[in-house]
């Protein structure tokens, strides 16, 4: 029987370190965007890359390199988090 806990562990270890890694690498923009022409929310503009990224899949046009599924968890898991410091900050005031 296989170590099933063991490969969740790992996988949920690997999506924690891409998304620690992309958010360093591009300065917390989920979560702090500049803003520059869209004045959404930062849940509302990671619904729009969550959209992109089921649209890539129903289409079947993923871009060559890109892991579009693993893209689409780690945008999930952005916006449960971006949620939550939205209700923070509101509970806040």
């Amino acid at each position: 029987m296989r170590d099933y806990a063991k490969q969740i562990s790992d996988e949920c270890d690997a999506l924690k370190a891409m998304l620690i890694a992309k958010n360093i690498a591009y300065g917390a923009s989920a979560f702090e965007p500049l803003r520059i022409f869209s004045r959404a929310d930062p849940v509302e503009q990671l619904n729009v890359r969550i959209d992109d990224k089921l649209s890539r899949i129903a289409r079947g046009r993923e871009f060559a390199g890109d892991d579009t599924e693993l893209d689409l968890i780690g945008y999930l898991v952005l916006r449960r988090v971006a949620a939550r410091i939205g209700k923070d900050a509101a509970g806040a005031q």
